[in-house]
């Protein structure tokens, strides 16, 4: 992985990996990643490094992620070991599944207040620094809230993305005069400013979690809520409360890999990441049996999402059934180097998302974050509590109307989650911190890296320059940079092709090799981040 590398390594074009040895963040965008590295240089964890990053991406990428969405989080510390944290939230205790079907609703609508859970952000940003964090909170969401007030320039991806939703934009007065000028999104190089969110986040900073949970702030919420027909009170927000869970993991490939457990698709990841481990034990990831057997073996991951996970006290088995090696010995059956099956449609409810906001950061104490941030698809709901402009997240469209299913719709239930932080552990100490954003594409991303990271000797930025193909109900995505013989193949054993039009994904990592004491690198070129390491 850190070996010499010949002449042509060097002149490919492709962002190469950053080495530091003391401690290294890597973010989103240039202005979240410098803000961390600036809490991790001025003596403060990694878990202030991590917020502060999210703080600020949460406004200059605030179509991704904010204060109205969720968050989840795994968490090393050398104290205490290994912590998960579910930030999501939960729908009103006066909605219901019947409610909905009763006027006529198939899927909880996307652009709706009956979209719109709890955020758990706020919460889960406040708790974790007060359980990991060393510096005041005010000083940890100020480069947050300078941007938000100060403004910020964006960058490509985010401005793509903008561009993408601008007719749901316009269509909300509220929503467009936060984030249209002249019913335009911004060009690349403009300058922007959210005051609203600086507003937030200074009295959350000051006031902590009450203040957006409580009081004048979730009075106005509640209120527009309301006044658009959601089931919304205020004891819905005041109740709202995340938690610290038990991480699912698996071995493979010699390291213990860890996700957060249901309501996310962690299980998912886990699970492909074992039988990827197998099924391209013969193969490359970048090789035409690579693509068609991670294709295969994806279907049978979303399969046992779909079918499967919600909130635990809802699932029909248990973390420990599905991750057994007889049932992942099962999974593994269905997938063959010559058959290419159909991806069942059971993820038709879900609305199509791409993109969210992922940081992970490790510190000179040996304590590692993976923290991951979502308002679901992009701009949520798009609807924004109309004095912040705070973009309310839309992850009730997460749930179920079919009757009986285990994610089904109900009251105080949270719904399933796609976003899935990652971290990967060797003799009880972190080899990897890792992340992949593009809602279905994560758990396949996950599975990537683990693969070429740990079987095929590359490093982090190697591993995610690869192209991609992701399975998308009954076809295979591919990026364009696929080699063309590869795509061919892949057509001729019988997988239905389109190129996609939007990147495949982001994501990012920090290798840690131990034994040397070196932190390696790297973030995707899909995505506008960097890293920075000392």
């Amino acid at each position: 992985m850190l070996g010499l590398k010949s002449d042509p390594w060097f002149e490919n074009g492709q962002k190469k990996a950053v080495l530091a040895s003391d401690a290294m963040i890597v973010a989103p965008s240039p202005q979240a990643t410098l803000a961390g590295y600036d809490m991790l240089r001025a003596g403060g964890s990694a878990m202030d490094a991590a917020i502060a990053a999210m703080g600020v991406t949460s406004v200059v990428e605030a179509s991704q992620a904010g204060p109205g969405g969720d968050c989840f989080a795994l968490i090393f510390d050398p104290k205490s070991g290994l912590h998960a944290y579910n930030g999501s939230g939960r729908p009103p205790m006066a909605l219901t599944a019947d409610a909905l079907r009763a006027e006529g609703h198939q899927v909880v609508p996307r652009v709706s207040p009956h979209s719109v859970t709890v955020p758990g952000a706020i919460e889960a940003w406040c708790r974790l620094h007060r359980d990991f964090g060393r510096k005041d909170l005010a000083d940890v969401l100020a480069a947050g809230i300078h941007y938000a007030e100060d403004g910020f320039v964006l960058h490509p991806r985010v401005v793509r993305d903008w561009h993408e939703s601008r007719d749901l934009l316009i269509a909300r007065p509220e929503t467009a005069r936060h984030f249209l000028k002249n019913g335009q999104p911004p060009q690349i190089g403009d300058r922007w400013a959210l005051p609203g969110y600086g507003a937030v986040l200074r009295s959350v900073a000051h006031q902590g979690p009450d203040a957006f949970y409580q009081g004048a702030f979730a009075e106005r919420l509640v209120g527009f809520l309301r006044d658009l027909g959601g089931a919304h009170t205020l004891a819905d927000f005041a109740g709202h409360q995340g938690e610290y869970v038990p991480p699912a993991s698996v071995d493979a490939y010699g390291q213990s890999f860890y996700e957060c457990p249901p309501n996310g698709q962690g299980l998912s990841a886990l699970a492909l990441i074992r039988m990827v481990e197998t099924a391209l034990s013969d193969t490359t990831l970048n090789s035409l049996d690579g693509h068609h057997l991670l294709s295969e073996a994806s279907k049978i991951a979303f399969a046992l999402r779909d079918d499967l996970i919600a909130q635990p006290e809802a699932m029909t088995r248990s973390v420990d059934d599905i991750l057994s090696d007889a049932a992942l010995a099962r999974m593994l059956n269905h997938v063959s180097s010559d058959t290419v099956r159909p991806r069942r449609p059971a993820t038709d409810y879900l609305p199509e998302h791409k993109d969210t906001s992922y940081v992970t950061v490790v510190d000179r104490d040996g304590m590692a974050v993976s923290l991951i941030s979502s308002v679901f698809t992009d701009f949520g709901s798009t609807l924004v509590e109309p004095e912040s402009g705070i973009i309310l997240q839309n992850r009730g469209a997460g749930f179920s109307l079919i009757p009986g299913h285990p994610n089904e719709l109900a009251p105080g239930k949270r719904p399933l989650h796609t976003i899935i932080p990652g971290m990967a552990l060797k003799d009880g100490k972190p080899s990897l911190s890792f992340g992949v954003t593009g809602g279905d594409y994560q758990p396949v991303g996950h599975a990537v890296l683990a693969q070429g990271i740990f079987a095929e000797g590359l490093d982090p930025q190697e591993a995610l320059n690869m192209p991609r193909s992701h399975c998308m109900k009954d076809q295979i995505s591919v990026e364009e940079v696929l080699a063309p013989e590869i795509r061919t193949g892949l057509a001729e054993k019988g997988h239905n092709l389109a190129l996609s039009t939007h990147p495949i994904g982001g994501g990012h990592a920090i290798f840690v090799d131990q034994t040397r004491g070196v932190l390696v690198g790297g973030t995707d070129s899909r995505r506008d981040g960097i890293v920075a390491g000392y």
